[in-house]
């Protein structure tokens, strides 16, 4: 039987190799996509090239919220409209698009660059916890504008003074809640202070699903977050 290295260009092989970096791509998937580009002609290639080259030459993080940016401060975080007593935290920039592309959320962001996985090699300290301590510090010492003052009270429940909400919207798995305890435990002292109020975005069963189907931390946030 002849190997893939008989077959194919070594040239092929790398792109092929290329794509099977990309999330959820197997060797097949890799193929298919290789030979569309070979197929697709000269300019489809270069169309791909140039993309892939000015993306990485023309973009940054965002020095503020570390979402993908072509600025050093992204246009969310340099927007003067935008609330600035909500802080969410997110895993990765593409969480920010889901919310944004929602239309629900007026506040800024944080990206943490994923979630505590211990089985994945991810760690705390591979994690931007210590940015996103530095970021709370930074948004707690700047002055709230008079409009921010006057909405405080649609921030809490009513009865806190808290000057910032720190909203922990990690995905509901259990690397998602592992992440989600750490920062809790994180900003402690400056919740037990009451300088800031943590929230967790609210899981639970989605429309259409039967309970017979859901699983024990569905139900559990289900629960919790009745009302």
């Amino acid at each position: 039987m002849a190997k893939r290295e008989d077959i194919f260009p070594k040239e092929v092989l790398n792109l092929i190799a290329q794509f099977q970096k990309l999330p959820g791509v197997g060797p097949k998937s890799a193929s298919r996509m290789a030979y569309h580009y070979l197929r697709a002609g000269n300019d489809h290639a270069e169309e791909l090239a140039t993309a892939l080259q000015d993306m990485v030459r023309h973009t940054t993080e965002c020095e503020k919220c570390h979402n993908v940016s072509s600025t050093p401060v992204c246009p969310i975080c340099a927007d003067d409209r935008r609330d600035r007593t909500k802080l969410c935290v997110v895993e990765e920039p593409l969480d920010i698009v889901a919310f944004e592309e929602a239309g629900i959320y007026d506040g800024i962001y944080f990206v943490l660059g994923g979630v505590i996985s211990p089985a994945d090699g991810k760690y705390a300290e591979e994690l931007r916890f210590a940015e996103l301590k530095e970021r709370v510090r930074e948004l707690l010492a700047t002055p709230a504008d008079t409009d921010t003052d006057k909405d405080q009270s649609d921030i809490s429940d009513g009865t806190s003074t808290s000057k910032l909400e720190v909203i922990i919207a990690t995905n509901p798995s259990l690397e998602g809640e592992a992440t989600a305890t750490y920062i809790q435990k994180l900003l402690d002292t400056h919740q037990s202070d009451g300088s800031i109020k943590i929230t967790r975005i609210a899981m639970g069963l989605p429309n259409g699903v039967d309970l017979e189907y859901a699983d024990r931390l569905t139900l559990k946030r289900a629960l919790e977050g009745r009302g």
